[in-house]
Parts: C-alpha cells; structure tokens; sequence
C-alpha cells in the first residue's frame, strides 16, 4: 500500500490525463458526414473573418468581410454559387482562391464567383476570399467545405505489393482459448484515402490491405443534429449502414444527443431536453427509418457518460443525477414503440483508472435496456498529463472486472474504442499483447474496434509504424477473429459470434 501522499499525487495525475486526453469532441471521435433532412450531407467546418486597418496620418481604413455561401459546414458538389458580403469598408476586388491557388476575383458588388467543385477532387477544400483596399489595406475570410462529387468507376488499381513479412521468430505454445470467436473491426479515419468510412468504402479496403484481412465490423459516429448556425437534424444514416453490410460487415453506429460543433455546454441538448420528449418527434423518424432499413446493427448510445468531457454526462451540461439513465430508457422505448428491434443496445463507459469517475452502477440502465456492454480506452504513452506507458492490463483491467462483477455479469463485451501511441514504448508489443489477451484472458470480450483515427498527434493508426502494422496483421490473423461473413445477418439482438 503506498503513503497517502502518494495516493493523492496519483489521482492528480489520473484526472489531469482524464481532462486532458478523454476524446473531448466529436471531431477527435472521427465524426463523418450524414445525411441531414434535406438529404445533403455536411461536415464540421470553420470560419474566420478577419479584419485590417491602416494609418498614414489621419486617414484610416477599415476592411471587414464574411463568407455568405457556401454556409459553414457545407459539404458541396457540381457548380456552387461563392457569395462574400463586405460588412465595412470600399474594396477595390475580391479575389477567391482555392487551397492558395486563385481561381477568379470579383470587382462589383455582390461579389461572388461561380465555383466548378467537379474540377477538385473530393474531400476537404480551403476557400479563400481576399478584399483588397488602398494602401495595401486587405481582409481575409476562410471557408473549408468537403467537396464529394459522384464519380464514375475508376478503372481497377493493380494490387499493391505486399510488404515483407518479418523474419520469424521463435514463438510461444498458443494456449488453448478461453473465450469464443470475436468480431473485429475499426473506426478508420481520412488519412488513407482523404474520406472516412464508410461513406468512402475505399478506406476500409485499404486498411483491410494493411490488415491482410477482412473486417467484421466497421464503426461511426453521428449526433443529433448539426446547428452552425441553424440546427439540422441527421437521419437515419441508411447509405453508410448498406455500404457496410454490403461489404459483409455489421455497422456499429455511434449515435449521441447532441449537436456538432460539439461542447460540453449545449443547453439545447441536455438529457432533461430527450426525458421531456422535445426531441421525441425527431427520435421516433429515425427509429422508424432504423425498421425500414432492417437489418441488424450495434447502436451505442451516448457512450463514455462516466466521464466529463461530453454534454451528455451527469454534472455536465445541466445535467442532474439520474438523468442518463432516464433518458436512455426513453429512447430506448421509443425505438421499441415503433417496432425497431434490429437495433442491438451497446452501453459503453469509458475505462477507470482510479476510480475518479461516475459510479458506473448509477449510469447502468439495467439488462432490459442493454444487449452488449462496451469499454473505450487508450494508452497514451509518455505526453504531458499522461501517467506514462501502460500496458494493455493497466488500460482495461480494473474497469472490465467491476463491469463483469458488479454492473452486468452476464452480457458480452466489446472494446468500442481501442489503441495505443508509439510515444514512450513498443508499440508493436503493445498491439501483439492485446490481441492475445483479448483471446485468452478476457472471456467476455467477443468484439474489437482498433481506433483506426489520427488524433493530436498520437499516431493511433496503424499504417502509421510498419512494424506496428506487421504486429496487428499477425495477431488478427488466427481464426477467433472472424472475417467479413455477416452481410446476411438477421438474428437481432446480434448474438457474438458462435463458437
């Protein structure tokens, strides 16, 4: 047992890495485009509106501009109208350039100018307008936009050469299993191919390429609604769920009620707002497009509650004790109302490493509102607020036992949210200890997601390191974790894997 000192220092530390590194935002989450109401698709985007000011004696000017349209978070196709509003001064021209190259200019108002998108390619674009006064005076406003033209099918690639596998080494005797089959899987972000699955089903190819192996699973994330600046509420995500099972995989949809850009304060979007019913005519459209879709899927809802970095947690946002889980029973029993029983109900806290979060009794809504439990957790290596290098153990031992003893025996677990840094020890280790354990050791663990997503500067992905990409490639290799053979899966709640 260490001094109390100690003790204390350790908890300091421990809740200094919880501020610090928990997923604090959606955009560290690898939130995508969905579909809003309109039936356009949109992404976070931001802008900026600068101003500039010259002297020469007395005389002063003043140049104030802001983007009109295309509206912030737009994601764009085909020709697009490019409107700038001068909010002060007398320019001479705007000149509009795309990711710092000019592509026209504009010297009348309404200054605007009549962008081609087809020209770019798709994914994330930088718009840029320049007025230009007297005197050098100039005002810059930046819009990013996802451009997503439909394209026609590319001729097929050739296929990559295969890295080299590395020389063996010997092995230790592989202990006989003690849990079952496993789905695996990941969340995979843009850095492969400049869009993140699965509304670019080429992403999970290329990860899948990395993995030489087909994944079970393939996660994402969408909120309520986006508001910047008026709100739109997302759909059921009908596309990217096809996509995914189309390619034999089951979806696992992140869904949380709140807007994007995220904060923890969004008064809008407190858990009082679902328990009153204000977003019930929202919630039953997307559970009755849900059953349209018909075909099963994991559903996790507002996951890592336990912490304080969402606007969902108790204590955050307004929210009072209690309320979590009286608003989960809420959703949970609209989807139920309208007959969507292919939803399987993934409860998902966030790991513990000392205790200092939420009880996870309280936030539990019980084995009648919940089919699978989850865990998300990191090691974030050596970084500041960081408690150091951990081993997987370290990351998920104490949580996943107080789940399997004392909050639901008796429901199968997923790792929702899974990755190590390379920053501060061996990553390749890390990984190749992971999959064993999660094999031999964690008997209730029968699903994996890898958090395929670059995320300040950590290097979770796994393309990032060879010899982290040859770590994973070989411990996902073993049968237990299956392939992608679920495409035509219909049992609902789904069942893990059978044995």
């Amino acid at each position: 047992m260490s001094p109390a000192p100690r003790i204390a220092v350790l908890l300091v530390i421990a809740l200094g890495l919880i501020g610090a590194l928990a997923p604090a935002a959606l955009g560290a989450e690898g939130v995508g485009p969905a579909k809003k109401l309109d039936g356009s698709k949109t992404t976070t985007t931001s802008t900026t509106t600068s101003t500039a000011r010259t002297t020469t004696g007395a005389a002063k000017e003043l140049l104030s501009l802001a983007t009109k349209s295309p509206a912030t978070g737009a994601t764009v196709s085909g020709k697009i109208v490019w409107e700038v509003s001068v909010l002060a001064g007398a320019p001479s021209k705007i000149e509009f350039t795309v990711d710092g190259v000019a592509v026209g200019s504009d010297t009348t108002a309404p200054y605007g100018f009549s962008l081609d998108t087809t020209k770019l390619a798709n994914g994330s674009h930088t718009l840029s307008a320049t007025a230009y006064g007297s005197k050098g005076v100039k005002a810059t406003t930046v819009v990013t936009v996802k451009v997503a033209n439909t394209a026609s099918t590319p001729a097929p690639e050739s296929e990559p050469t295969p890295e080299p596998e590395p020389t063996p080494v010997p092995s230790e005797p592989t202990p006989t299993p003690t849990s079952g089959p496993i789905y695996w899987g990941a969340t995979i972000g843009s850095h492969l191919t400049g869009n993140q699955a699965p509304w670019d089903m080429s992403a999970v190819t290329k990860f899948e390429e990395g993995a030489r192996k087909k994944a079970s699973m393939v996660q994402f994330f969408q909120p309520f609604a986006n508001c910047n600046p008026g709100c739109s509420f997302y759909r059921f995500p009908t596309t990217p769920m096809e996509n995914i099972r189309n390619h034999g995989s089951i979806p696992v949809l992140s869904w949380s009620s709140q807007s994007i850009p995220s904060t923890k304060e969004e008064p809008d979007f407190q858990l009082s707002d679902v328990i009153s019913g204000r977003y019930d005519t929202y919630i039953r459209e997307f559970a009755t497009q849900a059953k349209a879709w018909n075909h099963p899927y994991f559903l996790r809802f507002n996951w890592e509650m336990n912490g304080f970095w969402f606007p969902w947690s108790e204590g955050i946002n307004g929210n009072k004790s209690g309320e979590f889980v009286a608003a989960w029973r809420h959703v949970h029993d609209i989807f139920t109302s309208v007959g969507a029983t292919n939803v399987t109900w993934v409860w998902c806290p966030n790991i513990d490493l000392s205790g200092s979060l939420l009880p996870l009794g309280t936030l539990y809504p019980g084995d009648e509102y919940v089919d699978w439990t989850a865990l998300d957790g990191f090691n974030w290596g050596e970084r500041h607020g960081s408690p150091g290098w951990q081993s997987f153990n370290q990351v998920f031992h104490r949580t996943y036992r107080r789940i399997l003893r004392k909050v639901a025996p008796g429901k199968p677990m997923m790792l929702a949210e899974v990755a190590s840094t390379d920053k501060g020890g061996n990553k390749p280790a890390w990984i190749k200890d992971m999959l064993v354990k999660v094999r031999h050791k964690y008997r209730k663990i029968r699903a994996i997601v890898w958090y395929d997503v670059d995320d300040r500067g950590t290097n979770w992905p796994i393309e990032r390191n060879k010899k982290a990409g040859n770590a994973f490639r070989k411990g996902i290799r073993p049968s237990a974790y299956h392939p992608n053979i679920y495409g035509g899966i219909a049992q609902s709640p789904i069942q893990p894997p059978p044995r």
